[in-house]
């Protein structure tokens, strides 16, 4: 390639700082939620980059987006990406670094491609899924569970944040609803941080991700009664929000009857009905997350937390209902990808590690439905969804520099799909 690598590292150095200035914070973080005016600002700008870099952009009816770069006509896309929107108050890193990354990454295969130094079997396509985080609008992973057939478009196009603001409506008021079909895919690789402790700890630059932790979603509601907070006589009330209490209790008290870390779980919002300081709370909705390694520890977690939320109910105060809950069950990742990722950090001189992911990522939605590498580089101190997270600078490059090296070797190695896939 024309360009040293210090050029190269400094350009993303730098294009990652002008992408963390939309929706920054004071304290270093990003609120930059789906579909919000930050958000379209900061897609426009990648937009802009990628068409100036020779992809073609455009966005498909749930507000993904795409940058096709097109060497062999008629021939699939290996997809890279992650996604740019983030937690309230969230960190910078967190699914940004994974679309930049994928994007540079990109042109400097295609550089490769037209200078003659890399033949490519299929083309690439740098992608930007939309609200996988899931803070305005629910449920998380939204963009990449529609692309891949998970998740119905139509649907989640009604779904309003609490404001009432649809998806469908905020997606057209800052240009990001098109009519793109978007890439057949052959393949997805992303890079994310860890958002763990595993690599921090370890020392390693590069993590594989083996295996995505089963998760289970819950929502849950307390019935109470609505009655006076002045008037009320103790011994007549049915207060939802102390039957609440007792649920958000109880959802710790099963992560911790397990040895450490093997269930993760907790409350991350709780709506209190009807909401006047003067009634008893007559109803409260409950966002509950329940993590494990395994399936079976899962269930086991699941089992006991049901027979908490019954004892609750028989105390007689509230009743405590389980109204829904989305089960995403922990599946391997592709064996070859894993080998790609550790050949990819070999090459580069990282040190990596497997691990798998507890947190969810639109690469577990992908990798139902193509081969998918997830790579991780180190999350200082294991912080994210927080002001605090932070990776050096020194990882962010190898983790650009990894990505590039497997998304070559993709668009070079993977087997056509009519091929057998021990091929690679």
């Amino acid at each position: 390639m024309s360009e040293s690598l210090d050029t190269e590292a400094q350009r993303f150095l730098s294009d990652f700082a002008t992408w963390s200035g939309f929706g920054a914070t004071p304290d270093g973080g990003l609120h930059r939620l789906a579909g919000s005016r930050t958000h379209a600002q900061a897609r426009q700008w990648l937009a802009e980059r990628l068409t100036e870099w020779g992809a073609h952009t455009s966005f498909d009816r749930i507000g993904n987006l795409f940058g096709r770069f097109e060497w062999v006509p008629g021939a699939p896309y290996v997809l890279v990406g992650s996604h740019s929107d983030s937690q309230p108050n969230g960190g910078r890193f967190d699914g940004a670094l994974g679309v930049l990354a994928a994007a540079h990454a990109a042109t400097r295969i295609d550089r490769a491609v037209r200078t003659g130094t890399t033949a490519p079997r299929f083309n690439l396509a740098v992608v930007d899924w939309f609200n996988e985080e899931g803070a305005r609008f629910t449920p998380s992973v939204m963009g990449s569970g529609c692309f891949t057939g998970g998740l119905d478009t139509d649907r989640l196009l009604a779904t309003a944040d609490l404001d009432g603001v649809t998806v469908a409506a905020a997606l057209t008021a800052t240009g990001m609803r098109g009519d793109d079909a978007g890439p057949p895919a052959v393949a997805y690789a992303e890079l994310h941080i860890e958002q763990g402790r595993e690599l921090d700890d370890s020392g390693d630059r590069i993590g594989a991700v083996t295996a995505n932790w089963a998760v289970r979603k819950c929502t849950v509601v307390v019935h109470g009664e609505q009655s006076h907070t002045g008037a009320t006589s103790m011994a007549d009330r049915r207060d939802a929000l102390v039957g609440a209490a007792h649920v958000v209790l109880a959802v710790r008290d099963v992560a911790n009857s397990f040895p450490a870390d093997e269930v993760l779980s907790a409350v991350g919002r709780i709506h209190v009905e009807p909401g006047s300081p003067v009634v008893v709370p007559s109803r409260v909705t409950l966002n509950v997350d329940l993590r494990a390694h395994s399936a079976a520890r899962l269930d086991e977690a699941y089992t006991q937390l049901v027979a908490a939320f019954n004892a609750i109910t028989a105390t007689g105060e509230n009743t405590v209902e389980i109204a829904d809950c989305a089960l995403r069950e922990t599946e391997p990742f592709w064996p070859a990808g894993v080998r790609i990722a550790h050949k990819a950090a070999a090459d580069a001189g990282f040190p990596v590690r497997d691990l798998m992911t507890r947190a969810g990522h639109d690469a577990v939605a992908l990798n139902r439905v193509v081969p998918t590498i997830l790579a991780f580089v180190p999350s200082v101190n294991g912080v994210s969804h927080s002001a605090h997270e932070f990776t050096r600078d020194c990882d962010l490059l190898a983790g650009v520099d990894v990505l590039t090296s497997i998304a070559e070797q993709l668009v070079t190695s993977l087997p056509h799909p009519s091929e057998p896939r021990s091929a690679i």
